[in-house]
């Protein structure tokens, strides 16, 4: 009799966790981690999907969760340093399977506490912050994901992401002006450049060297020239690195007029309340929207790679153990592109992936023209 995977139904019909936790099996063995590590993981993940686990794939997505084009409340992550396996991460939305906002967020910080108790790591970062992200009454399109960073020994970095915009879309820079405030980062908000909006603060809990305040911003319509300035860490990233990177993630056409379709993002992290400057910037691409299908995408992704220094031929290696499908048959495979970096640290790339548990977005028709390489 053929053994039932973990996640799914008695009759072995795929689940939402059977699928995501298979993927994650083998993404895990790509990047370098033991078989007992993934299996740990992968029970984790269950874990964290708590019910939905359980949903067979045949039903619609548990809740139209803002966390994938599909609907799939788990995303997937490949972050590359040269001379190194790249690091595994995997984001999920805990509270997925509830009615309403408020009880997501509810579920997704009780998911967050069972962990704390499992790692034995403290929240006191977070629950200074419950009033502000976690209201009676929240708006916008998420409560609370968690990220999880997946280290050898099984035992993980832990992050999670809030929605600024919980209290009304315009108090969001209030709020995460207070929010770091809270957090002791007293002079951050005024270094952040300027942007279309505040999709997101997160927070590094557990065991981390330096745990991060992170605070993204939205750039509607953001040009090479314009990312290029966008970093405020001393010392940064070189503004031409940024322009390659852009040009190249963002494809050919991308400085007339800027990104017209979904937005870039930023990113900046505080680590030192002593300083206004952030320690890390993060520029992040959303190539799935400026290609005709993942071929093209993974050719982006390996070209930037290829310039870093690192080994593309993970890339490929991961997108086989996500799906059998041919990337030139879909497009959002390859969510984001991000080029990274970290004071005192070289360069990091990584490659945003998406489950698609549950759909496959088409490719598109138009023509798209080669993509530039770095320069």
């Amino acid at each position: 009799m053929r053994a039932v995977p973990a996640g799914a139904d008695p009759q072995g019909a795929p689940t939402l966790g059977s699928f995501t936790g298979g993927q994650l099996r083998r993404l895990g063995s790509v990047a370098g981690l033991s078989r007992a590590d993934v299996e740990t993981y992968a029970q984790v993940l269950t874990d964290a999907l708590g019910p939905v686990a359980q949903r067979p794939l045949s039903l619609a997505p548990p809740t139209r969760t803002f966390l994938s084009d599909d609907h799939t409340p788990v995303e997937f992550s490949l972050s590359f340093r040269p001379g190194a396996a790249p690091a595994m991460r995997v984001l999920v939305e805990p509270g997925c399977g509830a009615t309403g906002l408020a009880d997501n967020g509810r579920a997704g910080l009780e998911a967050v506490r069972t962990m704390a108790r499992r790692w034995h790591f403290g929240t006191d970062a977070l629950d200074e912050l419950l009033d502000l992200f976690l209201p009676p009454a929240p708006q916008g399109p998420l409560a609370l994901w968690c990220a999880l960073e997946l280290r050898p020994g099984g035992v993980p970095g832990v992050k999670v992401y809030l929605n600024p915009a919980a209290g009304g879309e315009e108090r969001s820079a209030a709020t995460v002006r207070e929010a770091l405030r809270r957090l002791g980062h007293h002079r951050a908000f005024d270094s952040l450049p300027q942007g279309s909006g505040y999709p997101f603060l997160a927070l590094d809990l557990g065991n981390w060297a330096e745990p991060r305040a992170k605070v993204y911003l939205r750039h509607d319509n953001l040009t090479a020239d314009q990312a290029a300035r966008l970093s405020r860490t001393d010392p940064g990233l070189v503004p031409a690195a940024v322009e390659g990177f852009f040009r190249t993630a963002a494809g050919p056409g991308s400085d007339a007029g800027g990104l017209d379709g979904r937005p870039a993002q930023s990113c900046h992290s505080f680590t030192d309340p002593g300083t206004a400057r952030p320690s890390g910037f993060t520029l992040y691409i959303p190539v799935r929207d400026y290609v005709r299908h993942d071929g093209e995408a993974l050719a982006r992704a390996s070209t930037v790679l290829h310039h870093h220094g690192m080994d593309a031929s993970v890339l490929h290696r991961a997108l086989a153990a996500l799906t059998e499908r041919r990337p030139e048959d879909g497009v959002g495979l390859i969510a984001y592109l991000a080029l990274a970096h970290q004071r005192d640290q070289p360069p990091r790339v990584t490659a945003y992936l998406s489950s698609e548990a549950y759909t496959v977005r088409p490719p598109v028709v138009e023509t798209v023209r080669q993509p530039l390489s770095v320069r």
